[in-house]
């Protein structure tokens, strides 16, 4: 069975592990699904969004960028590279402390769309740092409170996460909130194709709109 340190490698590792990813993604808000888009990735830097029916949202090309393309908000880049559930931050020093960021529990061999997962209970410490705090894979208050500057006092934060991660790629393919006015909220990503080739006809440049006098 593998170990927490295990998980905390494997989030850490999805840097490495794979060149292009093809795969479907949606969210979900409490009981509420948004319709899946389908993506083709292309490490460093090429991306296309389609949606379910096969209709062409967009095509991005980030040169230069130090993660992968991001589509719409940094909860995508955090799934597809989950740094954020390996490596905490000292709030004091603001140096990286390796294996702080979650308290982790319950952790499991499972499948996720048919492929092998590790699967965990985890609970974000004072030490989690999301990709982007507007964002993060994991809702807290600490976190929203950095962001925003304040919160709904109504609003009850989870106490308790479950996250997904694949065994081959280290992407996080679900993070769920289990508790609380967040309970539900989620993102479910299903890999379909790892590091089969992308020629760039998938990804066209975009077209100049009029004429150049």
């Amino acid at each position: 069975m593998p170990t927490a340190d295990d998980l905390r490698a494997l989030a850490r590792s999805s840097a490495k592990r794979w060149t292009t990813l093809r795969f479907t993604e949606r969210r979900r808000h409490a009981t509420t699904w948004s319709a899946p888009v389908r993506a083709w990735l292309r490490r460093p830097d090429l991306l296309r969004v389609e949606d379910a029916e096969g209709r062409l949202l967009d095509v991005i090309r980030e040169v230069g960028a130090d993660d992968d393309p991001m589509w719409q908000d940094y909860r995508w880049v955090a799934a597809l590279r989950p740094l954020e559930l390996a490596e905490g931050l000292d709030q004091e020093t603001r140096f990286p402390v390796p294996g702080a960021a979650l308290d982790v529990d319950g952790l499991r061999e499972v499948e996720h769309a048919g492929r092998p997962a590790w699967e965990a209970l985890v609970v974000p410490t004072d030490r989690y740092e999301p990709r982007c705090s507007c964002c993060p894979l994991l809702r807290s208050r600490r976190i929203d409170e950095l962001e925003w500057g304040s919160v709904d006092e109504a609003a009850v934060y989870p106490t308790v996460h479950l996250v997904r991660l694949d065994v081959q790629t280290g992407v996080c393919v679900w993070a769920e909130a289990l508790d609380g006015t967040f309970a539900g909220d989620t993102h479910d990503l299903r890999i379909e194709a790892v590091d089969e080739p992308m020629g760039d006809d998938l990804f066209p440049r975009p077209r100049h709109q009029g004429a150049v006098g």
